[in-house]
C-alpha cells in the first residue's frame, strides 16, 4: 500500500448551519456542490476537478456535541497567492500569514464557520513561474 493524497475530509455540524458552511466553501475555496449518496442526514459534498474533497454532514444535535480530538487543521494546496490575498481582503475575511523558513513554501491560516482552522500552502517556486496564477486553482 502507498499513500498519495488526501482523499476528503468530513465537517460535521448541526443541519442549521449548512447553508453557511455551503457558503463559506462555495465562495471562499471555490469549490462546488456536486453529487451525493443519499445519507440518512442532510449534507453537502463539495467538489474541486471532479473530486468531492470536502463533505459537510448534518448530523450533529447540537453544536460541540462531539470532538474530532487533536485535529489541529485541515491543509489544501493552493495557487495564486497575491490574488488570493486580495480576494480575502476584499471580502473582510481575516487571515494569518506564515512563510516557511527555509522552504519555498507560504502559508495562510483561516477559519471556517464552524471554528475550524484551515491552511492554504503555496508553492514559490510554482509563485515565481506563475504570477498571474488563478486563485486557488492547481
Amino acid at each position: 500500500m502507498s499513500i498519495s493524497k488526501i482523499h476528503h475530509f468530513t465537517i460535521r455540524c448541526v443541519p442549521d448551519d449548512l447553508p453557511t458552511l455551503l457558503d463559506f466553501y462555495s465562495k471562499y475555496f471555490q469549490l462546488t456542490p456536486g453529487p451525493r449518496p443519499a445519507f440518512p442526514f442532510p449534507g453537502h459534498w463539495l467538489y474541486c476537478d471532479g473530486q468531492p474533497i470536502v463533505h459537510v454532514a448534518g448530523c450533529l444535535d447540537e453544536k460541540g456535541v462531539e470532538t474530532t480530538g487533536p485535529l489541529d487543521h485541515i491543509s489544501f494546496r493552493a495557487h495564486g497567492l497575491e490574488k488570493t490575498r486580495e480576494f480575502f481582503r476584499a471580502e473582510g475575511l481575516s487571515f494569518a500569514e506564515l512563510p516557511v523558513e527555509g522552504w519555498p513554501l507560504h502559508q495562510l491560516f483561516l477559519y471556517d464557520p464552524n471554528g475550524l482552522k484551515l491552511e492554504l500552502t503555496f508553492d514559490l517556486n510554482e509563485e515565481e513561474g506563475n504570477k498571474n496564477g488563478q486563485l486557488l486553482q492547481g
